[in-house]
């Protein structure tokens, strides 16, 4: 796995930096989701497919940090949104007979 597929200009490519960079493909992807949401229901709205999105890459990403590239601030710092997404998804699970919206307007808008 640590074996380079190619190199490019400089860039290595190998399968663990595949995973890495798909992680990171799918954890910006959500917020191409939530704008798309939010656009279409002219609200602020978070869909279950961001929370999908969340999981998925920051799964791919941490493994590609745990065991591709052994960097333990990359651990860190995609360890914590993978829990805060994991909780959100059995949230919207546990509660999918409710709508959730998420509107502004919180105290700082007053």
């Amino acid at each position: 796995m640590h074996e380079a597929l190619t190199e490019l200009h400089l860039i290595t490519i190998t399968p663990w930096k595949i995973i890495g960079l798909l992680g990171t493909l799918l954890f910006t992807a959500r917020w191409f989701v939530q704008f798309y949401a939010t656009k279409k229901n002219k609200k602020v709205t978070v869909p279950m497919s961001f929370w999908y999105l969340s999981v998925s890459g920051s799964i791919l990403t941490l493994a590609y940090f745990i065991w591709g590239k052994n960097d333990s601030v990359g651990i860190i710092q995609t360890a914590f949104p993978m829990l805060v997404s994991f909780y959100n998804v059995f949230a919207h699970l546990k509660n999918k007979d409710t709508k959730e919206t998420v509107k502004p307007g919180g105290p700082e808008d007053n």
